[in-house]
């Protein structure tokens, strides 16, 4: 199993009277791209703060590759890079002059870091508008800078606090097979922190449920779909290419199947287990031919809704 990266343990944030986050323990692991889910408000960024060492925790400690947030956050911020939902550049320097300066900020040397600026625009599709004003940049073009930016001191941790937000669809999801192409070429742990189901679960190998500085639940989406949904029947839909009268009954025989019935020119079949492959194989069999067969899935929005209900 690969090692943790970054672990939480009892981590809770106060302001007053108000708990921000409450008594949080998380891991998350190696190369993985880990998401955070939940509504606005509901702590995620309180978190992300915490990890990076920019506020201090009120009661438990984070531990960003060994290393303590609240006591080395200098540490810390050389391991980890931070992209927020609102990316600030010096707009009347170009896409390239901007990467220099943070890569000199960052302490490299200036013919190494024209060099790795230019690579870096080149990775993230930003080569032809490398000596373009960013006062000029549109809004998805600025994430994509902002993400060259996060690599310019080659971070081993990529925290992406709703970096999506405001951007078309289609820069939306240039910027998620970017994202992915990092984690699983260049090994990158990423925490991506949204509000964006549908985003959430394309590149995510584990996700959170985070409500009201409560983590409610965490795991790989299709572990939670079971734990969820296991007292529930699963459907599948058929439809046959000719009418066969003795299909539904054939159906019904089958070990395993609850119910059946006929909707819309489909079988609705109510399964206590998945029996998929057999219910394909007796409607061939039968000579009504298989046109179509879908399996109930359920996805991260069913997940969600679920537990909020």
């Amino acid at each position: 199993m690969k090692p943790n990266v970054i672990e939480l343990i009892g981590l809770t944030k106060r302001y007053g009277s108000f708990t921000a986050v409450d008594h949080l323990d998380l891991t998350i692991r190696k190369g993985e791209v880990f998401g955070l889910l939940g509504p606005n408000g509901a702590g995620k960024s309180t978190t992300i703060l915490m990890i990076l060492g920019l506020t201090e925790p009120t009661e438990g400690r984070v531990e960003v590759c060994g290393v303590n947030s609240t006591t080395h956050p200098i540490d810390v911020k050389r391991k980890v890079g931070y992209l927020p939902e609102d990316v600030g550049f010096y707009d009347d320097l170009s896409g390239l002059e901007n990467l220099m300066y943070i890569a000199q900020l960052n302490s490299i040397p200036p013919q190494t870091a024209t060099e790795k600026a230019i690579r870096l625009l080149e990775r993230v599709g930003l080569q032809n508008e490398a000596d373009k004003k960013t006062g000029k940049y549109s809004r998805g073009m600025r994430q994509r800078l902002g993400l060259a930016e996060v690599l310019v001191k080659s971070p081993e941790i990529i925290i992406l606090d709703e970096p999506t937000s405001g951007i078309d669809p289609a820069g939306v999801k240039e910027f998620m097979e970017l994202i992915r192409q990092l984690s699983r070429e260049e090994g990158i742990t990423v925490l991506f922190s949204s509000h964006h189901l549908h985003q959430v679960q394309q590149i995510c190998d584990r996700v959170g449920l985070f409500v009201k500085g409560n983590l409610i639940a965490e795991g790989e989406i299709h572990q939670l779909s079971q734990k969820l949904f296991s007292g529930d029947y699963l459907t599948v839909k058929v439809k046959t290419e000719a009418e066969q009268p003795s299909l539904q009954e054939d159906f019904q025989k089958l070990q395993g199947v609850h119910a059946v019935s006929l909707k819309e020119g489909m079988y609705w079949i109510e399964c206590t287990e998945d029996v998929t492959a057999t219910i394909a194989e007796t409607a061939v069999k039968s000579g009504a031919g298989l046109k179509y067969l879908q399996k109930t899935e359920y996805g991260l929005d069913d997940i969600y809704n679920r537990y909020f209900s």
